[in-house]
């Protein structure tokens, strides 16, 4: 099962400067650390701790405690300018790890499966450079280290708690390690690049009996089949069809015997798109679609939708930038991928609401390894030579972005 099974591309390393190379096992070091010692959401007292001290070390300004564990890392350079924000997150997810590797997580039940460890260790490798090459930039560039990314997100409560001010961020970069594409590529397009995550559940309740005379019930199972059913038409045919969405039922339950005719159902699922214009649409329309069901059956329900995050939309300056920045470190033209939008979901899309910016995918995957598991899977995990690789696209944004 992998993500790619596309082999990496040679990866140049005179195209990574002398001074990231020397970090480059630290940056293992850092990454294989943080992966023994995951955290889940609002949780990473460890990781931040690990960060704060790293800073620390450094010298460099920080505060700590933003939105519980969230950490900002504030760099100088030696001229007036611009200011940068690069975002990294920093949480797991509650899967048990598979991996016989000695970094093996040490943490039972949780997992670093989706890399944002490795985007720790990049962050901290390229507050490390900046530190220490200050004259290479001018203005200042916020690191934000921000929790729980995973659920229930941690980029709006950092926004509410001031990152973005004092002084106030004119433009955002992040990436994300990604198995999708294999090592020596870098996905970046201009616009939507991940979908909006929305969630529904719905419980129907009909009225239960014996399986054997089913006329005195209300089948809960029947009309939960028709609803599930009926959603497909929603995106079939009621969304633009040159538009992207997708609405899936993740979860049916209902009944306990196979001659008991069950009372009630519950389902639930999410919804992704990546127009913005469709914001405020599906929670209406499906539960539209849910109301009529169970009227045409004489069943009731209740319904719950939430929206979790909007759509991660680039600006076409900032993408250009970032663009431009990948061509100068990839092996060829081709190693930059502009079709790599997912219709997985990211709250880096607060922070691109917030301000112009580019979130962009590093490859990572290595099948020739068996680095290409895809992400959330218990056996996740990238090729560590992509994180040299992403200090040095931070290094070279912020010297294009801050000049």
């Amino acid at each position: 099962m992998f993500a790619t099974t596309a082999p990496p591309l040679p990866v140049n390393r005179d195209r990574i400067r002398p001074a990231i190379q020397a970090l480059q096992d630290q940056l293992v070091t850092w990454r294989r650390r943080l992966h023994q010692r995951p955290e889940l959401g609002f949780k990473e007292w460890l990781t931040a701790d690990f960060i704060g001290d790293r800073l620390s070390e450094w010298g460099i300004e920080h505060q700590r405690n933003i939105a519980k564990t969230g950490v900002v890392a504030v760099i100088t350079g030696t001229r007036p300018g611009p200011v940068l924000g690069l975002r990294a997150d920093m949480d797991a997810l509650p899967i048990q790890e598979e991996n016989a590797v000695p970094y093996c997580s040490q943490h039972d039940g949780v997992m670093h499966a989706c890399g944002h460890d490795g985007h720790v260790a990049i962050a901290l490798g390229i507050a490390h450079y900046l530190a220490h090459h200050r004259d290479g930039f001018a203005g200042t560039v916020k690191i934000i280290f921000q929790p729980a990314e995973e659920g229930p997100g941690g980029a709006k409560p950092m926004i509410e708690a001031g990152v973005l001010t004092n002084p106030e961020v004119e433009a955002m970069i992040g990436l994300h390690l990604w198995n999708n594409l294999p090592l020596g590529t870098v996905g970046v397009r201009t616009g939507p690049l991940m979908a909006a995550s929305e969630f529904f559940s719905c419980t129907v309740q009909g009225k239960g009996g014996h399986g054997a005379l089913p006329h005195q019930t209300v089948d809960s199972i029947v009309v939960g089949a028709q609803i599930v059913n009926a959603l497909q038409t929603i995106v079939a045919r009621n969304i633009d069809p040159i538009k992207s969405a997708v609405v899936t039922v993740g979860n049916f339950h209902a009944g306990k015997a196979q001659n008991i005719i069950a009372d009630t159902a519950t389902l639930g699922g999410t919804v992704r798109y990546f127009d913005p214009d469709y914001a405020n649409y599906f929670g209406p329309r499906l539960e539209q679609v849910i109301a009529g069901i169970c009227q045409a059956h004489g069943a009731s329900y209740s319904f719950d939708y939430k929206a979790l995050y909007p759509p991660v939309i680039n600006d076409g300056a900032i993408a250009d930038l970032v663009r431009s920045v990948a061509l100068s470190i990839v092996e060829t033209p081709a190693g930059v991928v502009p079709d790599c939008h997912t219709m997985g979901g990211e709250d880096m899309a607060f922070f691109l609401q917030a301000v112009p910016g580019c979130y962009f995918f590093l490859g990572a995957a290595n099948a020739d390894k068996a680095l290409a598991y895809p992400h959330h899977h218990p056996r996740f995990d990238f090729d560590e030579t992509a994180l040299g690789l992403g200090v040095e696209m931070f290094a070279r944004c912020v010297e294009a972005y801050c000049a």
